[in-house]
């Protein structure tokens, strides 16, 4: 007790020695024990940490387990998958990587194929790994009937029905084969089968009134003019005019087209439509529609027919382009691999008779009511024939509608080039 006295008396006259003195010694005191708390929050993150790293490479391990599972009981194995889609809402068929806000056919796709158990997800960025290749790129708004693409994935059981649960109902997986490790369904496609509905108040003269679309009905005389006309595509032109930013000397611009025509006229909704075939080897962006826009300038009296034969030369010539809105990619054609492969009794040859009725139906339930609504409602060819007047179908086309052209296309994003 002594001993305590003279400490104490100590103490306090420091403290009164040194202005602030206790105060900085209870602070310090605190500073000390507020370490010693940020200390134990800091353990306890790492901890937290540690132990949520530990979960992830568990949960990661397992992931990789259960892949290396999937791939015993389902190794991969390279297939065509049969698709059919409405375009409407769509960015086209071909994925954009870094514009998510573009959806797209192929965005979708992947995602069903991911959540399905078809394809990893790792892989779901870099489609290249699992051989991904479609046979042809449609167009913003596009649709298909008869697309074709081919990849390496799982064959899970009931493996259509699995990914068309993840699908949104306007796209399809209608069919599945197994095809050769080297398949690749744009290189071995040989040709492509395109349709367009369109109204055929198209084919009307310039000065008919618009107005009374529903009234007008094509003649059985203007119908064969037409068919006269897409005939003059036949066979292999220099069809730089057709697309943008291909020169007259490109040899890609070369095409060869092997039919084009229009069918009977039929009636939806009160309207008269018609549908236009076309097949070839293949076609460059906005060639088919662009195609159309130039005979249908013909009908109507808005261009002379010389300007057809001065397309396939090399000076510039200003083609309108028809809406993309009743395109629709039919069928896909692989004669060559039939032909080589189809017989060997291994491989099947890539003919989808027994899928036609559930083409038919999905054009019936999906394709054709909404190109018909859209059309009714919206009048995009009634819209896009007030503008053939601006074309100037006698002189070369002016850089300034070449910049338009680009603009517009550089607008559409997608393509239905192959």
């Amino acid at each position: 007790m002594l001993k305590i006295r003279p400490l104490l008396s100590a103490l306090v006259t420091c403290r009164l020695a040194r202005n602030g003195g206790l105060y900085t010694f209870c602070n310090n005191m605190s500073e000390v024990s507020k370490d010693g708390q940020t200390a134990k929050v800091l353990k306890r993150a790492n901890e937290e940490n540690e132990e949520s790293a530990e979960v992830q490479a568990t949960k990661r391990k397992k992931s990789e387990e259960d892949n290396a599972e999937d791939e015993k009981k389902y190794p991969k194995k390279k297939v065509v998958l049969l698709i059919a889609y409405s375009g409407k809402g769509y960015y086209g068929m071909q994925r954009n990587p870094g514009t998510s806000q573009f959806r797209t056919i192929e965005d979708d796709l992947v995602t069903a194929l991911i959540k399905s158990g078809c394809i990893p997800q790792a892989h779901g960025d870099e489609m290249k790994k699992m051989s991904f290749q479609r046979c042809a790129r449609t167009d913003k708004g596009v649709s298909a009937a008869g697309q074709v693409v081919s990849l390496k994935l799982r064959l899970l059981d009931d493996v259509i029905a699995k990914i068309n649960e993840h699908l949104p109902p306007q796209i399809r997986v209608l069919g599945l084969k197994r095809v050769t490790q080297g398949f690749n369904s744009k290189n071995n496609c040989d040709a492509r089968t395109y349709s367009y509905m369109l109204p055929t108040v198209a084919f009307s003269l310039k000065d008919y009134d618009p107005a009374n679309t529903a009234a007008f009905r094509l003649d059985k005389e203007t119908l064969q003019n037409v068919n006269r006309l897409f005939a003059l595509y036949k066979g292999t032109h220099n069809f730089h005019n057709f697309t943008s930013q291909k020169a007259p000397d490109d040899p890609s611009a070369r095409r060869y087209i092997t039919e084009m025509s229009c069918g009977e006229p039929f009636i939806r909704s009160n309207t008269e439509f018609a549908v236009i075939t076309v097949r070839g080897q293949s076609f460059m962006m906005h060639q088919i529609r662009k195609m159309i826009g130039l005979v249908i300038a013909v009908i109507k009296g808005y261009a002379k027919e010389d300007v057809m034969e001065r397309s396939w030369r090399h000076e510039k010539v200003d083609v309108p382009k028809a809406p993309g809105l009743g395109l629709v990619l039919e069928k896909v054609h692989f004669d060559r691999y039939n032909k080589r492969f189809g017989g060997d009794g291994l491989h099947e040859r890539l003919e989808w008779d027994h899928e036609e009725e559930a083409i038919k139906a999905f054009k019936e339930a999906h394709i054709y009511p909404t190109i018909v609504e859209t059309e009714c409602q919206e009048g995009s060819m009634v819209s896009w024939m007030s503008t053939l007047p601006i074309h100037d179908f006698e002189a070369t086309a002016t850089e300034s509608q070449e910049n338009k052209d680009h603009k517009q296309d550089s607008a559409d994003v997608g393509n239905d080039s192959d």
